[in-house]
């Protein structure tokens, strides 16, 4: 189920988990630096912790880009979840003139007209009573695919969201780390572990979103089928609203289609 008040607040916390993963990447090359720069450390040791922070943030920045890049389409499920509610009102239209339309509902008194106009007149109104259900059916199939995916996308940020607080907590750890050469290994290893960890539940959430949209794009196929289905559209086109069959209104000719009930 898609809730817009929780997705906001997923999205706004990506928002901001995106400032402060960029804010940390700012501080671990100066204090690796700072680490290392002390008579004790061997340079050969300085330039292995540096090359490990170099790579940190290479990683970092590589997982900054990502989320960003995931943010430029934070809209979708809203606009998906806003166009299944829109749907569902084209579903009511449609069928509240199929039920109007629909024989049972046409009020004639056989009693005043009876005969072939008055049979072509039922015949047309059923058919644009079939069409209208259609369109509804239609409408109503496509506002719950829309809805399944806006619940999708709503999943999707919210692991997104998970991954990212749990990356700053690491990179938190990190830089504490590299700001003591005694355990700047230990920050590498938190990263490598980190970064191992970041990619495989990005990885799967997004297979799984793909695996998921794959099959909904399926069912929109199914509609597009049912939206050209001859059953209810003749030719691909709305069905007529009257009768060629009976287009004789003359009723003195000889030869008239139709005529009113005579007593």
């Amino acid at each position: 189920m898609f809730s817009q008040a929780q997705f906001e607040a997923t999205i706004k916390e990506i928002e901001t988990g995106t400032q402060r993963l960029q804010a940390q990447l700012a501080e671990v090359k100066p204090a690796a630096q700072k680490a290392t720069n002390h008579w004790w450390v061997d340079p050969l040791s300085a330039e292995a912790i540096n090359y490990v922070a170099d790579k940190t943030v290479e990683f970092g920045i590589a997982m900054f880009d990502w989320f960003i890049d995931v943010l430029k389409g934070a809209t979708a499920p809203i606009w998906m979840f806003v166009d299944a509610y829109n749907w569902m009102e084209i579903k009511g239209a449609a069928n509240a003139v199929s039920t109007d339309l629909a024989t049972q509902n046409l009020v004639i008194d056989d009693s005043d007209w009876s005969g072939k106009a008055r049979d072509a007149y039922l015949a047309a109104a059923g058919a644009q009573a079939s069409a209208a259900a259609r369109v509804g059916s239609v409408a109503g199939a496509t506002s719950i695919t829309l809805a399944a995916c806006a619940g999708a996308g709503l999943l999707f940020y919210i692991a997104v969201a998970a991954v990212l607080a749990k990356l700053i907590v690491a990179m938190t750890a990190a830089i504490a780390a590299f700001g003591s050469a005694v355990f700047s290994w230990v920050g590498a290893a938190i990263v490598l572990e980190e970064a191992g960890f970041t990619t495989a539940v990005l990885a799967g959430a997004a297979a799984t979103l793909a695996t998921f949209l794959t099959a909904q794009a399926g069912a929109m196929i199914a509609l597009h089928g049912d939206a050209v289905d001859p059953t209810s559209f003749p030719n691909g086109a709305w069905p007529l609203a009257n009768s060629s069959q009976y287009n004789d209104a003359t009723v003195k000719d000889g030869d008239a289609d139709w005529s009113l009930k005579r007593d």
